[in-house]
C-alpha cells in the first residue's frame, strides 16, 4: 500500500440495511433464515448514486474506497454466476459493483473489494475451523470446504476481472485454511494488488479493527491498515446509530497514521442506496480536519531524538528538516512543554489552524508533569495553542529547527 492513500471509505452495504439494524442482522438477532433471504431478495434500492459517495469520499481527502461485494450472510453485490442470491435479483436488478468502479474511475479514485470468508447462503460454506459461523449448518446442512473454495475462486476470479484496477482485496474473518492458491489467484489477476491478512494466507498488511489502544506507540513494522466505523454498534446502516465522538475518531486515524498506518472509515448506506446526512456529516468533518493538515501524516518517517515531552501522548515523525508532533488525544494545556537541546526552532506551526505559535526557552518554577521545576535549566515553551476551540481534534504542530 502507498504512503499516500492513507485514508480510505469502508463502505459497508447489503440488503441487510433494509433491516435497519446491522449488518449481521440474521446471526446478531437470531432471524428466520427463509424469511430473511426473501426480505434481501426485496431489496430496492432506487436512490443509489455512487457518484455521490466517491465524491463525498474525495471531498474528505480519501484515495480509495472498500466496498463489501458480499458480507457474512452470502449476499452478493454484484452480477455473479455462481448463485442466484444477488442484487441481481431483487427489483432493482443491476449491478450496483460496476456502477461504483465506472464512477471511481470517472474520480480517480481507486476501489477496494471486500469478500466474507464465512458464508450463511452456501449449503457447503460452514466451516468448523472459523468463527462467525453461527447459523451453523447453514442451508444445506453440510461440511465440505473443498467445494466451497471452488465457489469462492470462482467469484473471485470474477471480482478481480470485471471492475477494473483492484487496489486492495479485504478477506474478512480468518479460515483458519491455508489456500495459497487463492492469493496467487488475486495476484495473477490484478498484479500489483494489496491483500490483508485475513484470508486463505498470510497476505500483505495487518488489519487491526475497532480499537486501537492495544496498538501503543511504537511504529508498525508491517503494513498496516486500521477500520473503525462511525458507528459503535455496526458497520451498515441503523436507523438509531451510537455514533462515536469526532475527537475519538480523529485521534485514533492520526494516531494510527503517525505510527505509519493507513486507515478506513466505515458508513453504512441506507436501503434506499443514500449516505445519510448524519452518517456523511462524520465523514465531512474528518475529512474538514484531514485536508487542513496539508500532507502532515503521508510520507514521513520516525523521529527517534527523545524531545521529552512534559505531559501530553505524543508520536513524533520527521520529514526532511520538518518534525511533527501529534498529539492524538489532544492537549491538556495550551502549552507544549519539552525539553530538549535544539534550542528555539526557527517556528512552530500549528497544522490544524496554520497559526504560527510562540516558542521560548524558559526555566519552570513549578512541577509540571514529569518535569520539576529546576531555575537552572531551561525548557522548549511552546505556547497559546487554541486547545478550547480545537476539542474534537488531535493536535499537530509541525517544528524546524
Amino acid at each position: 500500500m502507498t504512503h499516500e492513500n492513507k485514508l480510505g471509505m469502508f463502505i459497508h452495504w447489503g440488503g441487510y440495511s433494509i433491516l435497519g439494524a446491522h449488518e449481521q442482522a440474521l446471526a446478531r438477532l437470531d432471524l428466520e433464515h427463509e424469511e430473511y433471504e426473501k426480505t434481501m431478495l426485496s431489496f430496492n434500492p432506487t436512490e443509489y448514486n455512487p457518484e455521490e459517495w466517491v465524491l463525498l469520499a474525495k471531498s474528505a481527502g480519501m484515495k480509495y474506497i472498500c466496498f463489501t461485494a458480499k458480507h457474512h450472510d452470502g449476499f452478493c453485490m454484484w452480477d455473479t454466476k455462481y448463485t442466484d442470491y444477488s442484487i441481481m435479483n431483487t427489483p432493482y436488478g443491476k449491478d450496483v459493483l460496476k456502477m461504483l468502479a465506472e464512477s471511481c474511475q470517472k474520480h480517480g479514485m481507486l476501489l477496494s473489494i471486500y469478500y466474507s470468508c464465512p458464508d450463511w447462503h452456501h449449503p457447503y460454506g460452514y466451516n468448523p475451523n472459523s468463527s462467525h459461523q453461527w447459523k451453523a449448518k447453514n442451508m444445506g446442512g453440510k461440511v465440505d470446504m473443498e467445494c466451497y473454495i471452488e465457489f469462492v475462486k470462482n467469484q473471485i476470479t470474477e471480482l478481480l476481472s470485471n471492475y477494473g484496477k483492484i487496489y486492495t482485496l479485504f478477506w474478512d474473518i480468518p479460515p483458519h485454511i491455508d489456500v495459497p492458491s487463492l492469493n496467487e489467484l488475486a495476484r495473477k489477476l490484478q498484479p500489483g494488488i494489496f491483500i490483508n491478512d485475513r484470508g486463505y494466507g498470510p497476505g500483505d498488511f495487518s488489519t487491526p479493527e475497532r480499537d486501537d489502544s492495544p496498538i501503543g506507540l511504537s511504529r508498525f513494522t508491517k503494513m498496516t491498515e486500521a477500520c473503525n466505523s462511525v458507528d459503535l454498534a455496526s458497520w451498515g446502516y441503523r436507523e438509531i446509530p451510537l455514533f462515536h465522538s469526532l475527537k475519538y475518531l480523529i485521534g485514533s486515524i492520526d494516531k494510527v497514521m503517525a505510527l505509519g498506518g493507513s486507515y478506513l472509515i466505515n458508513v453504512g448506506p441506507d436501503a434506499t442506496g443514500k449516505i445519510t446526512e448524519e452518517y456523511a456529516k462524520r465523514i465531512e468533518a474528518i475529512g474538514d480536519w484531514y485536508n487542513r493538515l496539508d500532507g502532515a501524516l503521508e510520507c514521513h518517517e520516525n523521529d527517534e531524538y527523545d524531545y521529552g515531552i512534559a505531559m501530553d501522548k505524543c508520536i513524533v515523525n520527521k520529514k526532511g528538516n520538518k518534525t511533527y508532533f501529534h498529539f492524538f488525544e489532544g492537549l491538556l494545556t495550551d502549552t507544549v512543554i519539552m525539553k530538549n537541546e535544539k534550542g528555539i526552532p526557527k517556528y512552530a506551526r500549528l497544522m490544524n489552524t496554520e497559526a504560527m505559535l510562540e516558542c521560548k526557552m524558559q526555566c519552570l518554577t513549578a512541577s509540571i508533569g514529569k518535569f520539576e521545576g529546576i531555575l537552572s535549566t531551561d525548557y522548549l515553551i511552546i505556547g497559546r495553542i487554541p486547545v478550547d476551540t480545537l476539542q474534537n481534534e488531535a493536535i499537530v504542530i509541525e517544528v524546524e529547527w
